[in-house]
């Protein structure tokens, strides 16, 4: 056995390790020094990961330095990805976050592990003194959600969520139009996500059991999730299809439209008051179990009625808002807006006017050195996904989910309130 395999298996919680990182070899007061080139490290190297590790190695004031990866294979493939682009040979490679995060010369890291993993990683980072560009949902539950935004908070660490629609121009002129009044009151907010799993690893029907393959720590893999046979359709990718990893469609997506629901109300800092919601769900006991159709309604103050709905016709994809002047729909594919000509209407200089991005990377490597916000912080990407993790609670129950949006808290229902969080797998704990 190999000595990274055993230390693999010797890990304990990321929080039994004692966080003795400082940041006060970056600057100041912990802050990167202004004229400084960003070291990053990117935990998580599949397809998301890849994706980030592209874009990150675009930036002249990033320098990506060590690469974390439970896959001998993606590991390989995004050392040699970063090395090819600086031609060198200095990327460092680890399989245990914790190695990443010990390192004093890292400022900050950009993280695509599987849901279930991102409350661990992310609050270990943030302890460490990194600063973190954490794929959305921002976490595999609410309660850990909870705790990424108190360690941002507490550490003074900079977040950005890959919730990058906020950083395109059609998302940001039309939630600039609905902020503004152009549509005049809204009374309803349509979110259309995609319905059942997307089989992007192509392993639909591939849920055979068998032993792991050689070039994958298959335990460190699981984690804090429940015990569980190793199956191909399990891990890379898919996983978001089983609730003990991910969410489904749902909450992969939320982060997106949702997102945009929300950027385009003023809803950053609060939540629905009720929730309710019907889906359509294989066994429990089958691999993929998460929801294959859902409908989710949510009011919020002022009457305002938002339906999430992913497999239903009536409810197109993207962000709608619909107002007593006209409505205003947009998704990757563009924008819409009736009457047309509302899309011609210019924001003025004492209107409101929302955070501007051209590049939702860049703006984070920027926000690390300036200290500044950036444009999807933690506690913003926690209201935005808590719709979805409330409308799983209210389908996987059936029952009606009252909601305290200041205190955050599930009212007169103690079972429903304890699916808000889950127990991890020993010895992990949060």
């Amino acid at each position: 056995m190999s000595n990274r395999r055993q230390f693999l298996q010797s890990l304990a919680a990321p929080a039994a390790f004692p966080m003795i990182v400082k940041a006060s070899a970056l600057g100041r007061g912990g802050a990167v020094p202004p004229n400084s080139r960003v070291n990053l490290a990117t935990i998580g190297c599949g397809n998301m990961g890849n994706g980030h590790l592209s874009n990150f190695l675009k930036i002249a004031e990033c320098k990506v330095v060590a690469v974390c990866d439970l896959d001998e294979a993606h590991l390989t493939d995004a050392r040699d990805k970063v090395n090819k682009a600086y031609a060198s040979k200095d990327c460092a490679t680890y399989h245990a976050f914790e190695e990443v995060i010990y390192r004093r010369d890292i400022d900050a890291v950009s993280m695509a592990c599987p849901d279930h993993w991102h409350g661990l990683v992310a609050t270990a980072a943030l302890k460490a003194g990194k600063d973190v560009y954490g794929e959305k949902p921002l976490a595999h539950n609410f309660h850990e959600g909870m705790e990424i935004v108190a360690a941002v908070k507490k550490n003074n660490r900079i977040w950005q969520t890959g919730s990058w629609q906020r950083s395109k121009p059609q998302f940001h002129q039309a939630c600039e139009l609905v902020r503004n009044g152009r549509i005049g009151k809204v009374t309803r907010v349509e979110v259309g996500l995609p319905d059942g799993p997307f089989d992007y690893a192509r392993m639909k029907g591939n849920v055979a059991i068998s032993d792991p393959p050689a070039n994958l720590y298959y335990d460190r893999w699981l984690g804090p999730a429940p015990e569980a046979p190793y199956s191909a359709a399990r891990v890379h990718q898919n996983w978001r299809w089983n609730l003990d990893y991910g969410g489904g469609q749902l909450m992969d997506w939320i982060g997106h439209h949702c997102d945009i629901a929300h950027w385009g109300m003023g809803w950053d800092e609060t939540g629905p008051y009720e929730v309710s919601g019907v889906g359509e769900y294989p066994s429990r006991t089958e691999l993929w179990n998460s929801a294959r159709r859902y409908r989710i309604s949510l009011k919020y103050a002022g009457g305002v009625e938002m339906i999430i709905a992913g497999g239903h016709k009536d409810i197109t994809s993207g962000t709608k808002w619909i107002g007593d002047k006209g409505w205003i729909w947009v998704d990757r594919s563009g924008i819409k807006a009736e009457p047309a000509g509302i899309l011609q209407s210019t924001i003025g200089p004492d209107e409101i006017h929302l955070t501007k991005s051209a590049d939702h990377y860049r703006q984070f490597i920027e926000c690390v050195k300036s200290r500044q916000e950036t444009i999807t912080p933690a506690r913003i990407a926690h209201r935005s996904a808590t719709p979805g993790w409330l409308g799983q609670i209210a389908m996987l129950t059936g029952r009606k989910i009252s909601w305290d949006a200041e205190q955050q808290k599930i009212l007169y229902d103690d079972t429903a309130a304890k699916l808000l969080r889950r127990d991890m797998r020993k010895p992990y704990n949060l």
